[in-house]
């Protein structure tokens, strides 16, 4: 295919991405916003989505732009591609999670809609993308998360996770480097126009506002108890320690989970602390009769407890 007429349809169905997203957000789409997603000027986006509205994709009423059936039918097939293939990547790959939107965003283009039913079951026909947005079905169905901004919340509220958004880039990444995750619950314990602080999987988190808003969350009754981890993290045993593997975080996912469960890391396992690095990190872990070194990043995402096990117990394991 000329490459012409490749980077034109990538452009095209972009912008349908683009328009598709506002109107599930109930956000009016403008050339401007458009020009914005796509990282162009004006100019060109104008051109783009009135050649659009010549296919009938688009229409303009009034000043505002809005999918034609035929328009919102090919915009699922891309949000409907790129949100399984962020599933993919997360359960099934060893890329990092902040690549996986930009990962999504260059493939979306690239599968057939035979290729990205094939994906979905693979899959297992999941509902929600890792960060918590709905997966359209064929027709264009879905699930909404029916989340709310974590900054509507007072303190003492309890809540769920249930969206973390993925953009802006910068934003994402600092989410994804406080462990949150969807399905992670929640108790909101300060809220000030300055930070926003509450607790999650038993550790303490300080966001500013503006971050915070990226988390949506559905609160939880009142009487609820918030599920926490059990026990410490294993980062925390000392040296010549023993302890029992409680559980590994959701927040452990794909090839890393796969490889903590094929090193035998798997709830009620004992470990003892056997040496660590010079550098202090990281540390050398017997666990099963075996040596396992794990970075302290890694520890943090398992939690243990110390019922009363001795290290004899954990050699004989």
């Amino acid at each position: 295919m000329d490459r012409t007429i490749e980077s034109k349809r990538i452009l095209v169905e972009d912008i349908l991405k683009h328009l598709y997203i506002y109107e599930q957000s109930e956000r009016q789409a403008s050339i401007a916003s458009m020009a914005g997603a796509l990282q162009t000027s004006q100019d060109e986006a104008g051109v783009l989505i009135s050649d659009m509205i010549d296919h009938q994709l688009v229409e303009l009423s009034e000043g505002s732009f809005s999918l034609t059936p035929a328009g919102r039918d090919y915009a699922v097939q891309i949000v409907r591609a790129h949100r399984l293939w962020e599933r993919y990547l997360a359960d099934e790959t060893g890329y990092a999670e902040d690549d996986w939107h930009t990962q999504a965003d260059r493939r979306e283009h690239q599968l057939s809609p035979a290729e990205v039913e094939a994906l979905a079951a693979r899959l297992g026909h999941p509902t929600h993308d890792p960060h918590g947005d709905p997966i359209p079905g064929a027709g264009g169905d879905f699930v909404a998360h029916m989340g709310q901004p974590l900054t509507a919340l007072d303190p003492g509220a309890r809540a769920r996770i249930v969206h973390l958004e993925d953009e802006p880039p910068t934003i994402y990444a600092r989410l994804v480097a406080e462990r949150l995750y969807p399905g992670q619950e929640i108790q909101l314990t300060e809220k000030s126009a300055q930070r926003i602080c509450f607790r999650a999987d038993g550790q303490e988190h300080v966001l500013a506002p503006v971050i915070a808003r990226n988390i949506s969350v559905v609160p939880l009754p009142a009487s609820a108890a918030v599920a926490t981890e059990p026990g410490e993290r294993l980062s925390a045993l000392g040296l010549g320690q023993t302890a029992r593997v409680a559980k590994i975080s959701p927040a452990c996912r794909g090839p890393e989970r796969r490889r903590f469960m094929d090193l035998g890391i798997l709830p009620g396992t004992l470990v003892k602390a056997e040496m660590v690095s010079p550098s202090g990190d990281p540390t050398a872990y017997l666990i099963r009769r075996s040596l396992i070194a794990l970075r302290k990043e890694q520890a943090e995402l398992i939690t243990i407890t110390r019922d009363s096990v001795s290290a004899s117990q954990v050699e004989e394991n």
